[in-house]
């Protein structure tokens, strides 16, 4: 598992700086990642988490990677949907900011749940969307921040494409995509931490 994820990881992130759209881009896209890698390696042996929550930060930073080489608003795949269903932008970003609240809604939920942080489980799942939505929200004031510093270079880092709205659409998203980990992932959540809380007692 663990060999598999590195493998994973590395070879998207070498696919991903190659040739990259903007190379400042790259960079700031996958810097969220490279710090998760960090976090990953310096907690594995004390704080390993289940192997779903390894997969969904795996696709996450494959989003992430993606976004980068291509810039958000330029992906082919999404620009032939845009195309074809007559769209107004290329919505890639926008599968980003779901997963933004989707997959760090899951890791909320372990860690609240293995360091008994609340025993109620209509508290938790509050702290979990809660926790998301800050989190969407201190994003989009780095977002913020880097157009301020770099002026029309950050064009492509922010790939609102002219929608006056966009911020709010992403932190929108965000909050779908915890409320519905949090509602579809449960049990299968339960299960893998039975699993792995019985095999490091």
């Amino acid at each position: 598992m663990k060999l598999f994820w590195l493998i994973g990881f590395t070879a998207v992130l070498v696919w991903s700086g190659i040739n990259p759209k903007d190379q400042f881009t790259w960079f700031l896209e996958v810097l969220p990642a490279l710090i998760g890698l960090v976090l990953l390696a310096v907690s594995y042996q004390r704080f390993p988490l289940t192997p779903m929550l390894y997969g969904f930060i795996l696709l996450h930073c494959w989003i992430l990677m993606v976004g980068g080489h291509y810039t958000y608003a330029e992906v082919p795949a999404f620009d032939w949907l845009r195309d074809t269903f007559n769209m107004e932008r290329n919505n890639y970003d926008k599968v980003g900011h779901f997963a933004q609240g989707f997959i760090p809604a899951l890791l909320a939920r372990e860690i609240l749940i293995r360091r008994q942080v609340v025993k109620s489980i209509a508290w938790m799942n509050l702290f979990i969307v809660s926790i998301c939505l800050a989190f969407s929200a201190f994003y989009e004031l780095i977002e913020w921040w880097v157009a301020v510093a770099s002026g029309e270079g950050a064009e492509a880092f922010l790939g609102t494409q002219g929608y006056v709205w966009d911020t709010q659409s992403d932190m929108a998203l965000a909050l779908v995509g915890a409320i519905c980990s949090v509602i579809l992932l449960a049990k299968w959540h339960d299960r893998q931490l039975t699993q792995l809380l019985g095999d490091t007692a």
